[in-house]
């Protein structure tokens, strides 16, 4: 299991690349990236935590990318919001893959699968397994 001092190091690296990045990471575009996401007004940081009963401690406050460190009956976690949709994938492209997501627009939280379990209803997230791409959650049927 990853530790947090761990998983707060890499949320720091990635918010360190992402803030010293010259403009981009390539033209990629996400398969799949849902129309009514792109059209959503994105959440900061504090609202998203503030959802789930949490004052965040801010890690990572740069222009494209902000996280903060959470701390609650849940568990812990890190809160991760992007300038744009193009960066969240290009973030997530360099995540570990053992490293559940819960993905919302233009906003990530890492943690361990059981915290956001509990956290999923409350941020109305899309839980992400293994391919960061795809969700693993079931759909309605």
């Amino acid at each position: 299991m990853t530790t947090f001092p761990r998983l707060a190091a890499f949320a720091l690296l990635a918010g360190l690349v992402a803030g010293c990045s010259s403009g981009g990471w390539g033209g990629y575009v996400a398969a799949g990236n849902d129309q009514q996401q792109a059209n959503a007004t994105p959440l900061s940081v504090e609202q998203l935590s503030a959802k789930v009963g949490c004052t965040p401690k801010m890690q990572v406050d740069s222009e494209e990318i902000r996280t903060g460190h959470c701390k609650t009956e849940a568990g812990e976690f890190f809160v991760n919001t992007f300038k744009s949709e193009k960066l969240k994938d290009q973030w997530m492209d360099q995540a570990p893959e053992y490293n559940p997501h819960l993905v919302g627009p233009r906003w990530t939280v890492l943690g361990p699968l059981e915290v956001l379990e509990q956290l999923k209803s409350p941020l109305s997230g899309d839980l992400h397994l293994m391919d960061h791409r795809v969700s693993q959650t079931p759909s309605p049927k």
